[in-house]
């Protein structure tokens, strides 16, 4: 019997796992085979934006080298393709390997827990004060018991479709994502708006010698085409999306207060499980900390009631989220981010012509 079983090893995961490692008998479980291997496929920007910084800071931990991928990025390129226009504004992001970035964080979790790699949660049922898990690996099925049970594996979240299927979730987008072979460096993050390709946003990001191009569309048969669409507006811009190194996709949510769910009883939902990102970015490894770190909190109060405390503690985190969806119409509304860009608020000015650049 474990008192605290974890579903899903990224961040969220992995944190409430050394959060709790040495005040229960903890089982992280995680899908992939091998951890080691970092996360390949897993379709993620890799970029730990300020309130990501400031919750690694909380936890008194500093980011090893390893982690680390040039360029470093301060602007953000702002391009609304229907109107034509583009502004930079200053940013600070650490650009890191998503891969090495978790494997790092597996590698902070207490040598008491265990790790069971390869494996699928396929039932989840309680059972006298408990829960009975059913795990499917590639050797064939097995059950283990837990006190208290975790979902911290992400927006298709196998806990959540067990444990509550009748709690509707956010809205769901496809990420669609593609590395390239760079030519120039562009040192820059880029934002890429235009309704005709999605309501919500694209991206480009430099990561050494390639660059990602992603974009979180509404599902569907046309995805792939305006995907398409997308490659080909950009090129007057600058951006040579030629030879694709590989491609990656994944479910990207974008939550209103009144579609995350945290749980209940003993069973806790933490990160995009919980529907913990931002609806205005969708920046998710600052919920994907807090998140664990309130779980971690309710949880050493008492099992029976942990979800409920859970829930109380993240009060801040759904104010954050309202916030965030205050937020979202100025950069979405066309005609409200058209005034924005136009009025040049906050933005900055790069110089082109500058005799250092490319040097």
């Amino acid at each position: 019997m474990y008192d605290l079983a974890i579903i899903g090893a990224g961040p969220a995961g992995a944190t409430l796992a050394r959060a709790m490692g040495r005040q229960m008998k903890v089982l992280l479980i995680d899908k992939r085979e091998n951890l080691a291997a970092g996360s390949p496929g897993k379709c993620c920007g890799g970029l730990l934006a300020p309130d990501a910084q400031k919750m690694l800071a909380r936890m008194g931990v500093a980011l090893p080298r390893e982690v680390l991928v040039g360029p470093q990025i301060f602007a953000v390129r702002a391009i609304d393709l229907a109107a034509g226009r583009e502004r930079f504004y200053q940013r600070f992001y650490i650009n890191i390997d998503r891969g090495k970035f978790e494997q790092w964080l597996i590698s902070l979790v207490p040598p008491a827990v265990e790790i069971r790699l390869g494996c699928r949660l396929t039932g989840l049922k309680g059972d006298s004060g408990s829960y009975r898990l059913c795990l499917y690996r590639s050797g064939g099925r097995e059950t283990v018991q837990a006190r208290a049970v975790v979902g911290a594996d992400g927006a298709s979240s196998a806990v959540r479709r067990l444990a509550f299927p009748d709690t509707p979730g956010p809205r769901r987008y496809l990420a669609l994502q593609e590395w390239l072979q760079a030519g120039e460096a562009l040192p820059h993050f880029s934002a890429i708006f235009d309704p005709a390709i999605t309501d919500f946003y694209a991206w480009t990001i430099p990561k050494g010698e390639t660059l990602l191009l992603g974009a979180a569309l509404a599902p569907g048969k046309d995805a792939a085409a305006k995907f398409t669409l997308l490659k080909e507006k950009l090129e007057p811009y600058g951006y040579r999306l030629k030879r694709v190194i590989r491609k990656e996709s994944a479910l990207i949510l974008r939550p209103r207060p009144g579609k995350i769910f945290t749980g209940r009883e003993s069973i806790l939902l933490i990160g995009e499980a919980a529907g913990w990102i931002s609806p205005s970015s969708a920046e998710g490894l600052s919920y994907a900390f807090a998140g664990a770190l309130l779980a971690a909190k309710a949880l050493s109060g008492g099992l029976p009631a942990a979800a409920a405390a859970y829930r109380k503690l993240a009060a801040p985190l759904f104010r954050n989220i309202l916030l965030k969806n205050m937020k979202a119409p100025f950069i979405y509304n066309p005609l409200l981010r058209r005034l924005i860009m136009g009025s040049g608020l906050a933005s900055m000015e790069i110089d082109l012509e500058c005799p250092f650049r490319n040097n």
